[in-house]
């Protein structure tokens, strides 16, 4: 069965973003980006891949994205309405309109959703984009979180999960450090 993998970057005080949706202020440094581009390409939007000019096949770990409506929004000012078209895109929203036959707004209970893309057969996982509150209510279903650690403390902000308080064990399997000091580490469900 494929795995939801919950791939994201964060401050040092757990923010994937400002209050108002900031992330200009993540330091991503051209050694991470060539990190990116040969451990996890399919994790560029499609504008930036073309730019750097990778492949839709060069897709390693994932085939399908699911995020929340807030983290597909910025999409729209580049303009896009698909930024991930390499991929099975999953946005969910009870209230976003879109008619793009490459992104399906899903409606419905997102833990559900996810274990009906789960069972799908392919050799790809599922990637979880973000927000916060989607991977607070799809926790029970995140198999491994690979989080990007900037060296950056923000005091408020959109959290990693939110989520009410439930404890829940993950495990550090690797890590990687980059010298400007962002670091990212592997977590396996315990």
């Amino acid at each position: 069965m494929r795995r939801l993998v919950y791939f994201i970057g964060a401050t040092l005080d757990g923010c994937i973003a400002g209050p108002q949706d900031e992330t200009e202020f993540f330091p991503i440094s051209d050694e991470l980006v060539t990190w990116l581009i040969e451990r996890y390409p399919e994790t560029l939007p499609t504008h930036v891949r073309r730019q750097l000019d990778i492949d839709d096949r060069q897709n390693r770990e994932f085939d399908s994205v699911v995020m929340g409506r807030r983290t597909f929004e910025p999409a729209l000012s580049v303009p896009t309405t698909s930024p991930y078209a390499h991929l099975h895109q999953h946005v969910f929203s009870r209230t976003l309109r879109l008619d793009d036959p490459t992104v399906r707004i899903e409606r419905g209970d997102a833990t559900e959703s996810v274990q009906r893309l789960k069972r799908l057969p392919s050799d790809k996982n599922i990637w979880l984009c973000g927000g916060g509150a989607l991977a607070g209510a799809l926790l029970p279903e995140i198999d491994e979180i690979v989080v990007k650690r900037y060296p950056v403390v923000v005091g408020d902000g959109i959290r990693l999960f939110s989520s009410s308080f439930d404890p829940d064990r993950f495990t550090p399997t690797q890590s990687h450090e980059f010298a400007n000091g962002t670091s990212v580490t592997w977590y396996a469900r315990s």
